[in-house]
């Protein structure tokens, strides 16, 4: 293990709010080995930043880490050339005008038919009656896995990502992970014959025109499942919550002086969905005064770098009008999340404002809990509106 301080956590607390915890790491100890997680972290924004493009060092080539074990070799697991081979392929599923031309329209439709679906009802929880489903078929479009049901890919997100999350080794969460990696498989073989027959712009159909195999195609997808569906089902919710609680703040959109991007980038911002990436030590070495020894396990905690006091004032405070151009919810180096642009998309050009323009009266109604460290969003939030 590194010589980094070390730092306790109770892990409940930590799930619940690691944000007190992880400010005191930022002001006291930025760098620290936390033993209930069995790594060492890097909380300061600066650090964060520099060190994630470190990948010689700092490598996302995991062959026995818990993310590949569940998800199978995988681009996010792979550094340099590995990496850009299989992120060039992926590319057309995924590139700007693909998500302007193809996608966009489709997520327009997508969010449409939810909101028609729950607005004569009065009331929903925002999380599991719009944000998952409407996350989950667009994620259905983007991947072309059109034989998964909204229901089940939320499940299997959730559960291959508590699977790679599971540093405690609880062998229920293990079983339901790997479980959910099978069925995925399963349905990917399922469509491969119509998307060869008939090619198009989703994920699958791209990896396989670009002459990937069997099980390239299926650790991508499972790890796309994986940030695809979660990372935006609690950003939709998440958003819509913070301009609820915070009035003032949807008046600026309401005039003009700030946008529904502005809105979505400061909640990621605040809550980042992804709230941190591990990696795996290369070689015996020293980063930020530390010594680290090899194949030690570090994770980079997006979500700590994101509040960090040196560039964000008030850091634990939801504003729209700060720039947050120094947050890294997305990452920083060349892991940048390649669906960033689809995610703003959906959630800032259409699921986040659509329900305000269409739900009249909308208002919270009920407490909002958050859980999370790993991963983090909203579990329940529950909304009313006028009928």
């Amino acid at each position: 293990m590194s010589d980094a301080p070390t730092v306790h956590i109770d892990p409940a607390a930590f799930h619940a709010d690691p944000y007190p915890a992880l400010a005191e790491m930022r002001a006291q100890t930025p760098v620290c080995f936390v033993p209930e997680l069995g790594a060492t972290l890097f909380t300061r924004r600066d650090d964060v930043f520099r060190e994630e493009k470190r990948i010689d060092l700092f490598s996302s080539h995991q062959p026995d880490g818990l993310l590949t074990r569940v998800m199978g070799a995988n681009m996010m697991r792979k550094d340099g050339d590995a990496h850009m081979i299989e992120r060039r392929a992926l590319f057309p599923a995924l590139s700007p005008r693909t998500v302007r031309d193809v996608l966009s329209p489709r997520f327009r439709d997508i969010v449409q038919g939810h909101i028609d679906r729950i607005k004569p009802l009065g009331a929903c929880d925002l999380v599991t009656d719009y944000a998952m489903p409407v996350a989950a078929d667009a994620l259905r479009i983007m991947t072309g896995l059109i034989n998964m049901e909204a229901a089940e890919m939320d499940a299997a997100s959730q559960a291959m990502l508590d699977t790679a999350a599971n540093y405690q080794g609880d062998p229920e969460v293990d079983a339901r992970g790997f479980a959910y990696a099978d069925r995925v498989l399963a349905l990917i073989k399922d469509r491969l014959p119509a998307l060869r027959a008939a090619p198009d712009l989703s994920i699958i159909s791209v990896l396989d025109q670009a002459g990937l195999t069997l099980d390239q195609i299926a650790g991508n997808v499972r790890v796309i499942i994986g940030g695809g569906q979660n990372e935006p089902r609690d950003a939709i919710a998440g958003t819509i919550w913070a301009l609820l609680h915070h009035s003032d703040q949807r008046v600026l959109i309401a005039a003009g002086t700030a946008t529904w991007e502005d809105a979505f980038g400061e909640y990621v911002r605040l809550v980042a969905p992804i709230g941190m990436s591990p990696r795996r030590v290369a070689r015996d070495d020293t980063a930020c005064n530390v010594a680290f020894a090899q194949d030690e396990l570090i994770f980079f905690m997006f979500g700590s770098a994101c509040r960090d006091e040196a560039h964000f004032e008030a850091p634990d405070r939801f504003d729209i009008t700060r720039d947050t151009g120094p947050a890294i919810p997305f990452g920083a180096g060349p892991h940048f999340c390649a669906g960033a642009a689809a995610s703003r998309t959906l959630i800032a050009g259409h699921a986040v404002p659509m329900v305000f323009e269409q739900l009249e009266g909308l208002e919270l109604n009920g407490d909002v809990p958050f859980a999370g460290w790993a991963f983090r969003g909203p579990t329940s939030c529950p909304v009313r509106w006028k009928t």
